[in-house]
């Protein structure tokens, strides 16, 4: 039997499991919200066009209107100034879209202090037990944050001081852009860096090291609880923007069972 034709059957008989750790996209999906003097990204809108009626007898469908990055995104390296001269979304090399994924779980870390900084020492300390990192795959940064997806001021949860929500320290984005062979970062918040990063040193060191090292983000994900540690298979599918920096996408993970 062939490597396809074993794995069309795996995915039949169950012993390869589908898991979505994509968000529903919609009008209610949280977005980011940044300092009142820049612009902001448009949430999810459906616009219909005719539903069965005079519009259009047999069919269904609508415009939609929403920002690259709402909803569960692809962050492309031409997204931050540090990478403005790398490859679009549209560019992005199809066989870099399926790759494997470790799984860091400090959801535990994050429920007691939501500003909670991944450390390169944390990624280390998880190597010892699990292996390295796997090579041209991703880090899927588990903090239990999709609990609050349904709601955009818990999922943003910020005060006076801005947001607060887990993420990666300087040092840590610093040597997962420029030491580490990952891919990317895949986080469950609304974007790859801490809610506190507009002020590290650097700024957003996430969105600066990965965009201007020719990595990617995911963004908003869901259901990593359900993924191990390692040997789930991450399926990323971006829309082929054409000079876009992003895009919605529907991220599956395949999980071996049994």
């Amino acid at each position: 039997m062939s490597i396809l034709s074993s794995f069309a059957e795996a995915l039949t008989t169950g012993r390869v499991e589908v898991v979505d750790l994509t968000a529903p996209l919609s009008s209610e999906t949280p977005v980011i919200q940044l300092p009142p003097q820049f612009a902001q990204t448009a949430r999810f809108e459906l616009e219909e066009l005719s539903r069965y009626d005079d519009r259009g007898p047999a069919w269904y469908w609508n415009n939609f209107r929403t920002g690259e990055h709402t909803g569960t995104h692809f962050d492309a390296p031409n997204h931050w100034v540090t990478g403005q001269d790398g490859e679009d979304v549209a560019s992005v090399p199809p066989q870099r879209l399926i790759a494997p994924a470790a799984v860091l779980d400090f959801s535990a870390q994050a429920a007691e202090d939501p500003d909670f900084l991944l450390e390169v020492e944390h990624i280390q300390d998880w190597e010892a037990t699990h292996g390295p990192l796997p090579e041209g795959g991703w880090l899927l940064y588990r903090t239990g944050w999709d609990a609050r997806s349904t709601s955009q001021q818990e999922f943003v949860n910020a005060d006076d001081t801005g947001p607060h929500t887990p993420g990666l320290s300087p040092a840590c984005a610093r040597w997962l852009a420029e030491k580490s062979t990952v891919i990317g970062l895949g986080v469950e918040t609304v974007g790859t860096d801490a809610g506190a990063a507009h002020s590290f040193d650097p700024p957003f060191p996430c969105h600066a090291g990965l965009m201007g090292s020719g990595k990617y983000g995911l963004t908003q994900l869901q259901n990593l609880a359900q993924l191990p540690p390692t040997g789930a298979l991450i399926v990323a599918a971006p829309l082929p923007i054409v000079s876009g920096s992003g895009s919605p996408s529907r991220v599956l993970a395949l999980v071996e069972r049994g």
